[in-house]
């Protein structure tokens, strides 16, 4: 283990090296008067977040669940980076069979001859910080089993402090240190919680009591006898992964009907249970073709404070009923707006009211396959510059924010044409339109 986590460290530390250097370089041309414009800046960011996204996809582990997360917001890296992280969301090659086989009689304190009638080799899925495996108990039910990777928890703290100097030697994070702080702060923990395979199957038995009534959601049952702090076996409930939701076994109403089930469980967990599956990914979401949604993966939960949720809907009812004035102090609320500064042009939350508020702005079905919110987005980007020094990222809420933008791009993937507006209101409590 010694000698895998030396050779972490300089992997790691080549990155944060090279990337230092590229970031010089760039400055020293600066320097000189020979100024970057805009097309060869990308590119040297986009080299960059190449590498940076190569190592990390390579070393697994937490630095690679940290370019997860950053792959989901524009809050504190440059597009580019946010852009290249996204392969991170694909599948990580798999660890050796010899070695999950070690960390799981480890953990079960038995063989897997005594665990399980079998275990298949193949894995079924294989992920940044664990990956799972079919399996069959003796009693002849069928589960998956998820073991983490021997010695990520222990490289957690070391992994985030490299990473986080990289992006800070890169010059790419676009924070004051304070927010840095908090934002790492809160990745650390969520990492602990996640590492922590007990306090998932906590999450999976809070949630499943959550939504016990809800028809057509699914989440799998932890099997207690055969988990530990660092093995998680879970019943095995299937569906179709989402690059499987055709036209040809998923008509549009089902498509619709599985769009109304993602966004109900969303606004139910944000709204009424205050606690958020953190991890909205593809990947953690399978259906089946009567418009069953099935949930996976709740390692990464954040509960959120009372307050937080309520600042969040006065802020969402002040810019449906465009006011702008108590917009901008529900933002300070949420610790989104810096209070010192003054109040922000009216036009400015105008402008990005407008892109948001799409999906919520018709009695019409929303066509989410068709929709081009984060182009738009994106093509408004340079106008935060003006107001940089106004607003700084809630940590509080980024996970809201990452929760949101997941579940945009999932409908978005499978084509979901639905209306949400009275549904959005009826959680707000607003009277309907």
């Amino acid at each position: 283990m010694k000698k895998t986590r030396t050779g972490r460290f300089f992997k790691l530390a080549g990155m944060t090296a090279s990337v230092a250097g590229q970031y010089a370089g760039q400055k020293t041309r600066q320097l000189f008067g020979r100024e970057l414009d805009e097309e060869r800046r990308s590119k040297a960011y986009s080299r960059m977040a190449e590498e940076i996204a190569g190592t990390l996809g390579e070393l697994k582990g937490a630095v690679m669940k940290v370019g997860q997360i950053a792959s989901q917001t524009q809050d504190f890296l440059p597009k580019e980076f946010s852009d290249a992280l996204q392969k991170l969301q694909k599948e990580a090659p798999p660890m050796p069979f010899e070695v999950i086989r070690a960390q799981l009689e480890q953990e079960l304190g038995k063989s897997v001859g005594e665990a399980f009638e079998y275990l298949q080799e193949t894995p079924y899925a294989a992920a940044s910080i664990g990956q799972v495996h079919k399996a069959r108990l003796h009693s002849g039910q069928d589960v998956i089993v998820k073991v983490q990777y021997p010695g990520v928890d222990t490289s957690c703290d070391s992994d985030l402090r490299q990473l986080r100097m990289t992006l800070r030697l890169g010059g790419l994070l676009k924070m004051p240190k304070q927010s840095v702080d908090q934002l790492f702060a809160e990745i650390r923990e969520r990492l602990k919680e996640e590492l922590d395979y007990e306090n998932e199957a906590n999450n999976i038995r809070r949630f499943r009591e959550f939504h016990k009534n809800d028809m057509g959601v699914l989440i799998p049952a932890v099997i207690d006898s055969h988990s530990s702090r660092r093995v998680l076996t879970l019943e095995l409930v299937e569906g179709d992964h989402i690059s499987d939701v055709t036209p040809e076994r998923y008509d549009q109403d089902t498509v619709n009907l599985i769009g109304r089930r993602i966004f109900t469980t969303m606004a139910d967990q944000l709204f009424r249970f205050q606690c958020i599956h953190g991890d909205p990914h593809a990947g953690n979401f399978a259906f089946r073709p009567d418009g069953t949604l099935i949930m996976y993966d709740f390692g990464c939960v954040k509960q959120l404070k009372p307050e937080i949720v309520e600042a969040y809907r006065h802020m969402l009812i002040a810019a449906i009923q465009e006011d702008y004035a108590a917009l901008d102090q529900h933002l300070i609320a949420l610790g989104a707006r810096v209070e010192s500064q003054p109040a922000v042009d009216e036009a400015y939350y105008a402008m990005w009211r407008d892109i948001l508020i799409q999906p919520f702005d018709t009695d019409q079905p929303y066509d989410y396959g068709a929709a081009n919110i984060h182009k738009s987005v994106a093509a408004k980007t340079t106008t935060v510059f003006k107001y940089l020094d106004y607003f700084k990222p809630p940590v509080e809420s980024i996970f809201i924010d990452r929760m949101i933008a997941g579940h945009y791009w999932i409908m978005k993937r499978l084509g979901v044409q639905a209306a949400f507006r009275d549904a959005l209101r009826e959680y707000l409590a607003l009277e309907p339109h």
